[in-house]
């Protein structure tokens, strides 16, 4: 019977999107991109594609990211992109409607979390359910979320930072802020415009993140040349950037997302603080890989953090691990049409 019922996990994420299939794992990992000509409203590409295309377009051309600080921003071209992922990974020979399983992150709303359920049905999902990303983060991690333990896990995205502490397979306390990768990328823009008096794109500052960015001060910097448009004189010109000046710019974002940890530390109940304390904090999603991410938030709390393996995936694993096991994931899925 396993063959009829399809079952796919979407990892919809502000900056990419990731399709897990039991069995083969992540079969697809695009940019949450979508480009859209102005004229009549037409979607021109998706992913990987409109990625490319992000400051290149002409005028009637957008490349727009439909899904803003994690939750829907745009409702029909979400749906446009599901169905695009969905079709692209069940192929033409789509006879069966997949049971889909999309990630959401912790602090949203019930209004948006519906809008994601209607969305993925009417990109043809025969039914939809809906996990939060922290829990999914840490099944994805392997953490065995139903001991009567405290598990803390913060999973840093392009568009949220989503901060839990787990036991028994619920979420005991959490928050979620829109303050993540993309919130980086655009204050090292806005440093090397009044630093250097050159204007960069998203691209280029998402380099200079992955390159030379760190959470704390180095001693021996990493440098790397830039490329951009002088705003004095209009012309494209070169500069310079070392990792204590991306260091400087990010600083406000960072102390936005240590906040928030700090924030869920103070809430969570003594026994499961306890428990923490001995396990330490995990740290999964994308930005997380930002380095000595870490340490920084070591320093700051007094409690140790950890890397997942392969942060970038834990949320599309999870949302794999908790497909093929519905029953046993019941208590924390949401939704269900």
């Amino acid at each position: 019977m396993s063959f009829f019922s399809r079952k796919l996990g979407i990892d919809l994420g502000t900056a990419n999107t990731l399709v897990f299939v039991p069995g083969k794992g992540i079969v697809l990992n695009e940019p949450s991109v979508v480009a859209v000509s102005i004229n009549d409203n037409r979607i021109l590409a998706v992913g990987l594609e409109a990625k490319d295309m992000v400051g290149k377009t002409p005028d009637d051309i957008i490349a727009y990211r439909p899904m803003k600080d994690g939750v829907i921003a745009d409702y029909r071209v979400t749906e446009a992109m599901l169905a695009y992922y969905i079709n692209k990974t069940l192929g033409k020979w789509n006879l069966f409607k997949p049971e889909v399983l999309v990630s959401v992150p912790a602090g949203v709303t019930s209004t948006e979390r519906r809008a994601v359920i209607e969305a993925a049905i009417k990109a043809g999902a025969k039914n939809a359910y809906i996990v939060k990303e922290p829990i999914l983060a840490a099944i994805g991690a392997g953490v065995p979320i139903h001991e009567a333990q405290g598990h803390m896990i913060v999973d840093i995205g392009g568009g949220t930072t989503d901060v839990a502490v787990i036991s028994l397979g619920g979420i005991v306390a959490s928050t979620s802020v829109k303050c993540a990768g993309n919130r980086i990328d655009h204050a090292i823009v806005d440093y090397i415009k009044k630093t250097s008096n050159l204007s960069i794109g998203e691209k280029t500052a998402e380099q200079i993140k992955i390159q030379v960015g760190s959470a704390i001060s180095l001693d021996d910097e990493l440098t790397m040349s830039i490329k951009g448009r002088d705003f004095v004189t209009g012309l494209p010109r070169q500069a310079e950037i070392s990792t204590n000046e991306v260091v400087k710019s990010i600083r406000k974002e960072l102390r936005e997302m240590i906040k928030a940890i700090k924030d869920v530390l103070q809430e969570t109940p003594p026994e499961l603080a306890s428990d923490i304390i001995d396990k330490g904090i995990l740290m999964t999603g994308g930005s997380s890989q930002l380095r000595y991410f870490p340490e920084l938030v070591y320093r700051r709390t007094g409690v140790k953090a950890r890397l997942a393996k392969d942060p970038l995936y834990c949320v599309a694993k999870g949302t794999g691990i908790a497909l093929e096991h519905l029953d046993t994931y019941k208590k924390s899925i949401v939704a269900k049409r």
